[in-house]
């Protein structure tokens, strides 16, 4: 096995700050526009994601207060 190169592993990312994974499924058509608005604001999907959690977790917050 002399000269073999190993595929590098995948799977694992290395974490950014102190996020960590969480997995969900959408339907494909909400993805894909997820995407195309990501690559048009040169933003990362995940932080379009996250961003959209905090609205609407701060929208929702409010309304409970009354």
């Amino acid at each position: 096995m002399v000269g073999k190169k190993r595929a590098p592993k995948r799977g694992k990312r290395t974490p950014i700050g102190d996020r960590v994974q969480f997995l969900t499924m959408m339907h494909p058509g909400v993805i894909a526009d997820i995407k195309q608005v990501a690559t048009e604001e040169h933003r990362a999907a995940r932080d379009l994601m996250e961003q959209a959690a905090m609205e609407f977790l701060k929208r929702r917050k409010a309304k409970r207060t009354f």
